[in-house]
């Protein structure tokens, strides 16, 4: 009796002639082995029904060594190489077994099971016909039959698939491909042709998932290398794709096409990888020159120029040079509308130029793309506190700078501007007042603009100068008397200001 979870068992679903192992009696004197080859035998079957494979192949390659006539000793250890999922080893052994004892049906069904999943139809369909006439048992014959059935069927389905690529209708090759690859799961050849279908048929990444289990299928299969290289290039992943290349040249150093793309992928990646150093490093303009060179070297595959003009746009925009972002950044977004990353360095550079309106668009249509994302979610509430201060007091206009001046600049601008308004420069008591007012903007603009703290939160949509935006202030703390501002020198270096107080 087999154990319900037991090896055997597990085997037995699969296989159904494998349990014959468990009950196949060794007879020492007819297959002519000695002692030892006896114990070894024992012990790995005992080995092999308490799961513990790796120990009974062991004692089953003993017992090979020891007699290797012995078909019960091969056919054994294609059934621990089988349980292992070794089935390339198991085949030799069963065909061993299948020389030394040539009606024994079991191996030969087995053998049928493994030609068929490797899609070796005819020679299936042999093993299959010879055990109907080898007087098998019952359930011998009734496997033998239906597998044949199955066979019958796997030929068909196989021609159509072969008329219909022939005919170039690749999805009616692809449906009847997939129908045999259920069975014929090992065969290397059929997935290589579905590939191509895929291929045909503007999917990539199916027929990267063939090509792979045709190279580990089929030994030395170089072709299947140069091909998921080529295709992860086109799909712009460089990286992949050198790997890809790399097992190409490891079969094979002197294959021309390996050899020749591998040349291009490594200059590519060398570019692109510098590129992204330089980004980490803050050295925009440098990374901006190298992906402009990865489009040069690469101008075939778009997705390579895609790529690195949204860098690039990134670039620009975490340089505060926005109009170039703005540029660029749109020519990404005519070919991707969904590209997120394009959509938050366009917003930023919208912010920069004081376009809050379209910074807003950009930062709603990213998160409707990507509604976790914080950097969006941030940006999208700076945008709109940003808009907001707008319509009130924007001290980058009092003084006529852009929002990414220079403190140098922000200081020659206030000089400027002070002088122009002091109030001592106009006699007439009406232009006195509005140059009172118009001087105290100037002076505040100073005061927020050149200290660093208070300019960031202003250019977070905070004003601090405002008590409504500092929440909960006793008033304006700006709302002082012209008195308060008499006497200061508006050309001092030193600090954001240099007052001498006058008290009446």
């Amino acid at each position: 009796m087999v154990a319900p979870g037991s090896v055997t068992s597990r085997l037995g679903s699969v296989f159904p002639f494998l349990l014959v192992l468990v009950d196949l009696q060794y007879e020492g004197a007819e297959c002519g082995v000695n002692a030892d080859v006896e114990k070894h035998l024992e012990l790995g079957k005992k080995l092999l029904a308490a799961g513990q494979l790796a120990d009974a192949l062991s004692q089953f390659h003993a017992a090979v060594d020891g007699d290797p006539d012995n078909y019960i000793a091969y056919y054994r250890r294609a059934t621990v190489f089988l349980a292992m999922g070794k089935s390339k080893a198991a085949l030799p052994d069963l065909t061993k077994v299948i020389e030394l004892k040539m009606d024994f049906t079991a191996a030969r069904i087995q053998r049928g099971h493994l030609l068929l999943k490797q899609g070796k139809l005819d020679e299936a369909e042999e093993d299959f016909k010879k055990v109907l006439k080898s007087n098998p048992s019952e359930n011998e014959e009734k496997e033998a039959q239906a597998q044949l059935v199955k066979s019958d069927e796997m030929q068909h389905l196989r021609s159509q698939a072969l008329y219909a690529f022939e005919d170039a209708d690749y999805a009616a090759a692809i449906t009847f491909l997939d129908q045999i690859l259920e069975v014929c799961v090992w065969d290397a050849e059929l997935r290589e042709l579905r590939a191509e279908c895929f291929i045909k048929e503007g999917e990539p990444r199916k027929a990267i998932s063939d090509l792979k289990a045709a190279s580990k299928l089929k030994n030395d299969n170089t072709e299947a290398f140069y091909k998921i290289s080529l295709l992860y290039y086109q799909l712009g992943d460089h990286e992949l794709s050198l790997s890809e290349v790399r097992e190409c040249l490891k079969l094979d150093q002197d294959h021309k096409r390996c050899f020749v793309h591998y040349k291009q992928v490594k200059k590519l990646n060398k570019l692109i990888a510098s590129a992204e150093e330089l980004i980490r490093d803050g050295r925009y303009t440098d990374a901006t020159s190298k992906y402009e060179s990865v489009m040069k070297t690469e101008p075939s595959v778009s997705e390579y120029t895609i790529r690195s003009k949204e860098r690039i746009c990134h670039c620009y925009s975490k340089d505060e040079k926005p109009v170039e972002a703005i540029r660029i950044c749109s020519e990404v977004l005519q070919i991707e509308p969904d590209n997120v990353n394009a959509l938050k360095d366009r917003a930023e550079a919208y912010l920069i130029e004081e376009m809050y309106d379209e910074a807003i668009q950009d930062y709603e249509t990213a998160q409707e793309h990507n509604e976790n994302d914080q950097q969006v979610r941030e940006g999208l509430e700076k945008a709109q506190r940003l808009l907001k201060q707008s319509q009130k007091r924007d001290y980058y206009k009092i003084l006529g700078v852009k929002r990414n001046a220079k403190k140098q600049e922000i200081i020659k601008a206030y000089r400027k501007l002070a002088m122009q308004w002091h109030p001592d420069n106009f006699q007439n008591e009406e232009e006195k007042k509005k140059a009172e007012k118009k001087f105290i903007d100037i002076a505040a603009a100073k005061e927020v603009l050149s200290d660093p703290e208070m300019r960031k939160k202003f250019d977070d949509g905070e004003d601090p100068l405002d008590a409504e935006s500092q929440q909960g202030g006793g008033g304006n703390p700006f709302h002082r008397s012209w008195n308060s501002w008499q006497g200061f020198n508006p050309f001092s270096s030193g600090g954001p200001f240099r007052f001498k107080f006058h008290f009446n």
